[in-house]
């Protein structure tokens, strides 16, 4: 199932043959850095049983990132329910995750507009968030180049971490259609 493509890029439905490909992804340090750490096998079976479920009940999910046929990461949108932990919640965030090979040939900014058009146009979404540790400054990067701005609340305590945790802190960026 291809959703989106872009002249270099397919974003598409999780294969199972994209698990060990992800996991080896996700082993490396330099992607789980501002991760609370590398994800298991079964951590990345779930997630991608996770991502299927979720672009059937809402058309999105963390899309399988393909370019010249190999895996490189995921990028898409994840919608967050009213009841999900995190304070601005009911929301769609965008994120993103590439192998390193990958980084700094534009591939996440271009994976990313792509989405936020799907968003915007197919979906009808009328904001869309992104959020990260203040420290990620690729991330932040990527963020504002796609025109997002950062949320002057404050930032928040992600949910999912302990509030003692060195990535808990999380600043907030919102793009509206």
């Amino acid at each position: 199932m291809d959703v989106i493509r872009t002249p270099r890029l397919v974003l598409r439905g999780w294969r199972r043959e994209d698990a060990p490909v992800f996991y080896a992804i996700n082993q490396d340090a330099r992607v789980h850095e501002f991760l609370p750490g590398p994800m298991s096998m079964e951590q990345v079976e779930a997630f991608i049983a996770f991502q299927l479920a979720l672009f059937a009940r809402t058309r999105a999910c963390y899309f399988a990132l393909e370019t010249e046929g190999a895996l490189a990461g995921f990028v898409g949108l994840k919608r967050h329910d009213a009841d999900s932990l995190l304070p601005f919640a009911p929301c769609t965030d965008i994120g993103w995750r590439l192998a390193p090979a990958y980084w700094g040939k534009g591939i996440a900014g271009e994976a990313a507009r792509a989405c936020l058009a799907y968003g915007f146009g197919e979906l009808q979404l009328e904001e869309i968030v992104s959020f990260t540790v203040p420290e990620n400054l690729r991330s932040r990067a990527v963020m504002e180049k796609l025109g997002m701005r950062e949320d002057t609340g404050g930032g928040f305590a992600h949910p999912a971490l302990p509030p003692e945790h060195r990535l808990s802190r999380h600043v907030l960026y919102r793009l509206r259609r």
